[in-house]
């Protein structure tokens, strides 16, 4: 049975120099490869787990921010599920923006 993937805001959401989206569930990796796009050209899902990569949060072609993502898989995570964490720029306007994408792209 598959639980609902849900993301939110995980830092205050005022300017601060790093804010984090957090996703968990299913399908957290398969929405967080939605809308980032790695500098290597790696895709999350081939990832080791607990490990951090660089790239961008992008809106079809249009970047958004440069990011560092982290990859946690279940079941060795606090929630045991899978989980994404988007490190961007601070600031509510860039977390509201990234925070949209991954709803839009399927997390709750």
């Amino acid at each position: 049975m598959k639980s609902e993937t849900i993301a939110a805001i995980a830092t205050p959401a005022h300017n601060s120099g790093i804010g984090i989206i957090r996703i968990s569930g299913d399908e957290a990796i398969s929405i967080a490869e939605k809308v980032f796009k790695s500098i290597k050209n790696i895709k999350l899902r081939n990832q080791k787990t607990h490990t951090m990569h660089y790239g961008h949060i992008v809106d079809k072609k249009n970047i958004v921010d440069e990011v560092l993502v982290s990859v946690m898989k279940a079941p060795h995570t606090f929630t045991r599920e899978d989980v994404v964490e988007i490190n961007c720029h601070g600031g509510g306007v860039v977390l509201r923006k990234v925070l949209e994408l991954v709803l839009k792209n399927g997390a709750t």
